[in-house]
């Protein structure tokens, strides 16, 4: 399934930052950044389950928030983009 992660982490002290760092580096890992805090993912349920336990354990509860959109699989009709996009669509496949 296609899933659209937002997040918004506190950034007041530089251990917040390193949140923030760890929160982007841990959906680096499941998709693609298309904006600064936003991510678009192709995962399984298997995968989105994981994704979730990791970015739990990352966050601060009180004062951070991640959202997930689940666009579902035909995900590629509910997608308009306009001005820059990134050049490697999700699910994609990536000829070198």
């Amino acid at each position: 399934m296609f899933v659209l992660i937002t997040y918004d982490v506190e950034t007041v002290s530089e251990s917040r930052v390193k949140r923030l760092r760890k929160v982007a580096k841990i959906c680096e890992h499941y998709g693609i950044r298309v904006q600064n805090s936003v991510f678009e993912v192709l995962v399984d349920a298997a995968q989105l389950t994981a994704l979730k336990a990791e970015l739990k354990k990352a966050i601060d509860n009180e004062k951070d928030s991640v959202r997930f959109y689940r666009l579902g699989n035909s995900y590629k009709h509910k997608i308009e983009t306009m001005g820059r996009s990134t050049k490697i669509q999700a699910g994609e496949p990536l000829l070198l």
